[in-house]
């Protein structure tokens, strides 16, 4: 009898030891873990239960909230300027996770970071005051470049060369994130963004790489010189027109037949964008040389944030000689987001120091003390000597002057870039891509700018650097001068 009554003591003991294991399972692991599903409703409640902290832009906020009429979520984000912002804020949806500024600081915006914890907020458990996010973003500069984008697909991005602030971030065609904000609403324009064609959610200017055509002969030009290949931008190159790739039969030619291309300087070559020259350029250095270089101006940075995550710029590796060359012309597997090519003319324009770009400059709590200072974080490398930087200052701004970028011209100010042409389809079958990548001084004022335009309503022959992506350039330049 003794021995059943121990048996049963000890199994009942087991049990209640097994339901305490599960009760504490389930309260420390699986609570946790369903508390921070994006799926419990819970979450958006709180999260909207009051209202979201703020994007600053120019000193304003372009974002706010708003009481909603009904339902258990008591606000709702609201934008201003929705579409011209968006690239910048993304959306913060009662129904989607949220994107851009607006995912990357959520737990700022919504109150819940812990550094925004007083000793008050400890002691009584409520959500803290949020905090604000304020950009680097100039509104005139991001207005300059989105009108002048208009209805064309593309993406324009403004530097300061000499801090590292981006005054402009622009992809068209933009939407309204105001539109995915109400949970009643959200679902059908999301819908409708999804199967858009042109991806308008497409962050064009940091998550779009393409081949960057001609723009990265810039590249290929510093690798040359830092190299010492050639000592100066002005020495004739060792370079035949047409220009045979290796191990095959077939030439590359060049846009203009009458360029006086045939052994010219980095200089002509940049003038008139000689393919020949920087294919035989690139084949000399080889292909570690060139993506070294590369790589020290942003290209195969897996991990390039501004804070939002870049897409990484990609320069290819093990290759064959001919598809060296083609690398030297911004074609094959090189590809580029107009955030890389900005930075590639801000590095240039700022003797060789490239600093780190970034869009935020500081967030601060709900009583406005800063949390953390982006500015005066942003780390400085020095990417070629000052010597070969002015070099191609130089040359970049004979490409304007007298080369193919004369669209860009500014009246009173010292602009240098480099067009690009880039192939677009099997045997360049679509409508290529137009990019410009440049810098602009004036006043002691400073910028650099890239943009590419991937379709527009010019015909096909209408179609280059100069043509569509340098006049955009030239308004972003000019507003970032005139400020």
């Amino acid at each position: 009898m003794n021995k059943t009554i121990r048996r049963s003591a000890v199994f009942t003991l087991l049990l209640v030891l097994a339901l305490l294991v599960r009760a504490t399972w389930v309260q420390f692991y699986e609570g946790t873990a369903l508390a921070e599903d994006k799926n419990n409703r819970r979450n958006a409640i709180e999260t909207y239960a009051a209202p979201l902290g703020n994007i600053i832009v120019g000193g304003d906020a372009v974002t706010g909230s708003a009481r909603t009429k009904g339902g258990d979520l008591a606000y709702m984000r609201t934008y201003k300027d929705g579409e011209l912002y968006a690239a910048v804020t993304g959306y913060a949806s009662q129904s989607y996770a949220p994107t851009q500024l607006e995912g990357i600081y959520q737990d700022l915006l919504n109150g819940t970071d812990p550094r925004l914890k007083t000793v008050l907020d400890t002691l009584t458990r409520e959500r803290s005051d949020p905090g604000d996010v304020i950009t680097t973003i100039d509104p005139s500069v991001q207005k300059a470049g989105y009108e002048a984008l208009g209805d064309k697909k593309g993406a324009a991005v403004a530097i300061d060369p000499a801090t590292g602030k981006i005054l402009a971030v622009v992809s068209t065609p933009s939407y309204d994130p105001s539109s995915l904000t109400d949970a009643n609403t959200a679902g059908t324009a999301w819908k409708k963004l999804t199967a858009d064609p042109d991806k308008p959610l497409t962050n064009r200017a940091l998550r779009q790489p393409l081949p960057p055509g001609s723009t990265f002969k810039l590249v290929v030009a510093a690798a040359a010189l830092e190299d010492g290949l050639y000592p100066s931008v002005d020495v004739k190159t060792d370079s035949p027109d047409p220009y045979t790739l290796p191990g095959t039969t077939t030439e590359l030619s060049n846009e203009n037949p009458n360029a006086p291309c045939e052994n010219a300087s980095i200089r002509t070559a940049l003038q008139y964008s000689c393919n020949n020259v920087f294919a035989r350029m690139a084949v000399k250095l080889g292909q570690d040389k060139v993506r070294a270089m590369a790589e020290k101006f942003g290209f195969d940075d897996t991990e390039q944030d501004v804070p939002v995550r870049a897409y990484t710029s990609v320069y290819p590796s093990d290759m064959d000689e001919s598809s060296t060359a083609l690398t030297g012309i911004g074609q094959y597997d090189v590809t580029a987001t107009p955030l890389q090519m900005a930075m590639v003319s801000a590095a240039i324009a700022n003797d060789g120091k490239l600093v780190a770009p970034h869009m935020v400059s500081q967030i601060t709590d709900g009583g406005g003390d800063v949390l953390k200072d982006y500015d005066s974080e942003a780390g400085t490398e020095q990417v070629v000597s000052a010597s070969t930087a002015k070099q191609l200052r130089s040359a970049m701004e004979t490409v304007v002057e007298d080369g193919t970028g004369t669209n860009a011209r500014i009246g009173g100010a010292t602009v240098g870039g480099k067009t690009g042409t880039a192939q677009h389809g099997e045997k360049n079958s679509k409508t290529p891509y137009a990019w410009f990548t440049s810098y602009a001084k004036a006043g002691g004022k400073e910028v650099a700018v890239a943009v590419v335009v991937e379709q527009s309503n010019a015909a096909r022959s209408e179609v280059s650097g100069n043509g569509l992506a340098a006049p955009v350039a030239k308004a972003v330049m000019r507003a970032a001068l005139k400020d």
